[in-house]
C-alpha cells in the first residue's frame, strides 16, 4: 500500500528505495570512499578499520548482524577489539553527526525539506542494558522488556534517511537504587532525565542551529504534539512550519475568547496579564468541534493505494485558539481527518501554518511519516539495528549511528545511480549480499 504522497500530487513525491543485484558491483570501493569522510572522526586507524568492517557485515548475508557474528565472519575481524571499539572506543560523534548532515544535504537537501520524529523499541530480555525497563514499545504494539529510542528522519523528493537519535532513560533509571546500573553501563554523569518530546526537542534545535540540512516543516506524532515543550522548540525556529498530532481532548476556542486584565505581584513588582474573562465562553474539545460540523464541510481525498483501489478519507480545517492551562494561547490550524462511512472513527491534527495555506497541502503533511517508519524497517530487517548485545550507554549509540550510516549509504549508491523511476521496494541486504560482500570480497578490496 503506497501513500498517495509518494505519488505525483500536491507537495512533493518522496520516493521509494530500491537497490539491484546488479546495482552494487565495487560497492566495497564506494564503502571505503563513503568512509573516508569520517577519517577525522576516529583518533586512530584500529577502530577506524573497526568501523569499517562492522559496517560491511551489516551490508552482509549473515543471519545475526550483531557485532560478535560480524567480527567471527568479515576479513579482518577481531572478536575482542570490534564490541571493545563500538562500546568503549571514543568517537567524535558531533563531527560524525556535522559530516554526516553535510553528505544528506549533498544528496537530498533541498529548502522544503521535512524533519519527522518518532521513537522505536528495542526489545530485551534481561535487565542490565542501558536504559532497558518494562514500557511501552513503539513499534512492538505493547508493553515489554525493551529500550527506546528517539530518531529524527529527513525527507525530500529525493530520499529519506535517519540523522540523529537519542536514547530514552526511564525516570528510574536516574534514581538511587539505579546508580550500580548506571555506572556499569556508563551512562555519563550529566546526563538528566529527558522526557521524549524533550529530547525531540533537543535534537531539532541542534540540527536548525547547524544550519547544514535545510527544511520547512516538522512533522510528528501525538506523543509530540501534546507536549508544549516541543512546540515550543519548533516555534523558536523562525520560519518553521509544524504538522503534529494532537489528542481528542485538546482544548480551544473557535474564535478568540474575551479577556482581561489580572494584576499581580512578582517579587515585589506589580505586573499585569490578560487572562480569560469570566464571562467568556469556556473551551470546547476539537472532537467536539468536529462532531459539529456538517457533512458538506468535510471533503473526500484520496491518501492510498490499496489492493482493492483507492483509499479514501474526509478532511476538513478550521483556525481555532489553542487553550493551554485555561488561558489562550496561539491561533492555529485544527485539521481533522474522518473514516467514510455511518459511525466513522476521526483523527486531529495542529499546524502552524499561515493562515492562507490550503487544505492539500495538509493532506500531503499528514501522509509523509511513513518515510521515518519505513527508515526503522529498513534498518532493522536489512541492517540488525535490533540486533545488538550492547549494554552500555555509548555502545548504544555507536550502533544505532553505524545502522543509520549504512541505510544512507545505501540511499547514496542509489541517488548516485540516477535511478528516475526506482522499483518497488526490495530489502538492501538481499541485493548486496549475493557474493558482493564476502569476506574473500573484503579481502581483496
Amino acid at each position: 500500500m503506497l501513500p498517495t504522497c509518494r505519488t505525483e500530487g500536491e507537495g512533493f513525491a518522496i520516493p521509494q528505495f530500491s537497490v539491484d543485484h546488479g546495482d552494487v558491483e565495487g560497492l566495497l570501493h564506494e564503502l571505503r570512499g563513503f568512509h573516508d569522510a569520517f577519517h577525522e572522526c576516529f583518533a586512530r586507524s584500529e577502530p577506524r578499520e573497526h568501523f569499517l568492517r562492522s559496517m560491511v557485515g551489516q551490508l552482509s548475508a549473515l543471519e545475526r548482524q550483531s557485532i560478535e557474528p560480524i567480527a567471527r565472519r568479515v576479513e579482518g575481524g577481531k572478536v575482542r577489539a570490534m564490541p571493545r571499539c563500538l562500546s568503549e572506543v571514543v568517537w567524535d560523534e558531533a563531527q560524525m553527526r556535522h559530516t554526516s548532515h553535510g553528505l544528506v544535504n549533498d544528496d537530498m537537501g533541498e529548502p522544503e525539506g521535512i524533519l519527522i520524529f518518532d521513537e522505536t523499541g528495542f526489545p530485551k530480555k534481561g535487565k542490565d542494558s542501558v536504559g532497558v525497563a518494562r514500557q511501552y514499545g513503539p513499534g512492538l504494539g505493547r508493553v515489554e522488556n525493551c529500550q527506546v529510542g528517539v530518531c529524527v528522519a529527513y525527507a525530500s523528493r529525493h530520499g529519506y534517511a535517519l540523522v540523529d537519535k537519542r536514547l530514552f532513560l526511564p525516570e528510574a533509571w536516574l534514581t538511587e537504587p539505579y546508580v550500580a546500573r548506571r555506572t556499569t553501563c556508563e551512562v555519563p554523569e550529566d546526563v538528566g532525565f529527558q522526557t521524549k518530546p524533550q529530547l525531540a526537542g533537543v535534537m531539532l534545535r541542534d540540527i536548525y542551529q547547524a544550519g547544514i540540512l535545510p527544511f520547512t516543516y516538522v512533522v510528528a506524532d501525538c506523543l509530540y504534539g501534546n507536549s508544549p515543550e516541543f512546540l515550543q522548540a519548533i516555534e523558536a525556529c523562525p520560519g518553521m512550519i509544524y504538522f503534529v498530532s494532537s489528542p481528542s481532548d485538546t482544548r480551544c476556542w473557535l474564535e478568540g475568547p474575551v479577556t482581561e486584565p489580572k494584576r499581580y505581584l512578582d517579587k515585589g513588582e506589580a505586573r499585569a496579564k490578560r487572562i480569560v474573562a469570566k464571562t467568556a465562553k469556556a473551551p470546547i474539545s476539537v472532537e467536539a468541534v468536529a462532531k459539529s460540523l456538517h457533512d458538506g464541510l468535510w471533503y473526500r481525498r484520496n491518501v492510498s493505494e490499496g489492493t482493492k483501489g483507492p483509499i479514501a478519507y474526509e478532511f476538513t480545517k478550521r483556525q481555532v485558539t489553542r487553550c493551554q492551562e485555561g488561558q489562550p494561547d496561539k491561533t492555529v490550524w485544527l485539521v481533522m481527518k474522518r473514516t467514510i462511512g455511518e459511525h466513522p472513527s476521526y483523527w486531529y491534527y495542529i499546524s502552524n501554518a499561515p493562515v492562507s495555506t490550503r487544505l492539500p497541502l495538509f493532506v500531503w503533511l499528514r501522509g509523509v511519516r511513513w518515510a521515518i517508519e519505513q527508515c526503522f524497517e529498513e534498518t532493522k530487517t536489512a541492517l540488525g539495528m535490533d540486533q545488538y548485545e550492547i549494554r552500555k550507554y555509548t555502545g548504544w549509540h555507536h550502533h544505532i549511528l553505524t545502522c543509520m550510516l549504512a541505510h544512507f549509504f545505501l540511499w547514496h549508491v542509489q541517488i548516485r545511480l540516477g535511478k528516475k523511476s526506482p522499483g518497488a521496494y526490495r530489502i538492501a541486504g538481499e541485493g548486496v549480499t549475493g557474493g558482493h560482500l564476502t569476506r574473500q570480497n573484503l579481502h581483496d578490496a
